[in-house]
């Protein structure tokens, strides 16, 4: 709930201000060093007052801005050394501006930003939320350029300024971001016995300690946050994943028989 008292208290001593200030531009013997320390005054009370309309809309708007569907993937290949690749779901940028831009109407907020170059030559990418009461807020974030996947000089430029767009809205307001389910799975999800137990979960992680499995990389290969949100229909192909990869590990030499 917003501090109504604070406000109108802020807004009362603003029109007493305002009031003085009129009353000394009025007089044709007014001093200019007072009205100068009175502008002063107007001005930080005003700059207060667009702060407290800032935080107090932020505060109503963040509990309806939305979950962010990790719709786009990063993918690795596998390489030498690595037994395998991995994928990584991400938000777009465009799903995330989609999402947010009617809630950020509602509540008198506008996103913008600005594109510059560090003197390292890196990309730097500030976002600025703005509350139409005046007061505004930024975070900058610097970039290498994202030449990955074979990418053109203009290309990285775009990709990497699509990833700062990305990150500095989700830093301002504290948005989040999940791996999108299967469309089968939507009307059955709340249900807490749609996901594998605590035991299964136990029996996974032995099983990858096992066979020396990397945790991260087998959520990434499952495409799950943690085990914890794995469906039970998908159990089974767990299993099978981490026995194939004890089948195509190299066997251990039996050791010499010394007689």
């Amino acid at each position: 709930m917003p501090d109504t008292t604070s406000t109108q208290l802020v807004e009362t001593r603003e029109a007493s201000l305002m009031e003085v200030i009129s009353r000394a531009a009025s007089d044709p013997n007014a001093d200019a060093d007072k009205m100068e320390r009175l502008l002063g005054m107007y001005e930080r009370i005003t700059a207060q007052q667009a702060k407290m309309a800032y935080t107090s809309a932020l505060a109503e708007m963040q509990p309806n801005l939305p979950v962010i569907d990790r719709k786009g993937r990063i993918t690795v290949p596998a390489k030498a050394g690595f037994h395998e690749g991995h994928s990584t779901p991400y938000a777009l940028w465009e799903d995330v501006n989609d999402a947010i831009r009617p809630v950020l109407h509602d509540y008198g907020f506008a996103l913008s930003f600005r594109i510059g170059l560090a003197d390292d030559g890196k990309i730097t990418v500030t976002g600025v939320l703005s509350h139409r009461e005046g007061h505004q807020e930024e975070t900058t974030i610097t970039l290498m350029h994202d030449s990955s996947g074979s990418k053109n000089a203009v290309q990285a430029v775009g990709s990497s300024t699509s990833y700062g767009k990305r990150y500095t809205a989700m830093a301002l307001l504290n948005i989040t971001s999940r791996a999108p389910m299967d469309k089968d799975d939507d009307g059955d999800a709340a249900d807490p016995n749609f996901w594998i137990t605590e035991e299964q979960v136990a029996d996974l992680v032995a099983l990858m300690e096992e066979v020396g499995a990397n945790r991260d990389k087998f959520c990434n290969f499952l495409k799950v946050d943690t085990l914890a949100r794995l469906p039970k229909k998908r159990f089974q192909e767990a299993v099978k994943a981490l026995e194939a990869k004890r089948k195509a590990a190299p066997k251990k030499a039996d050791p010499e028989i010394v007689l």
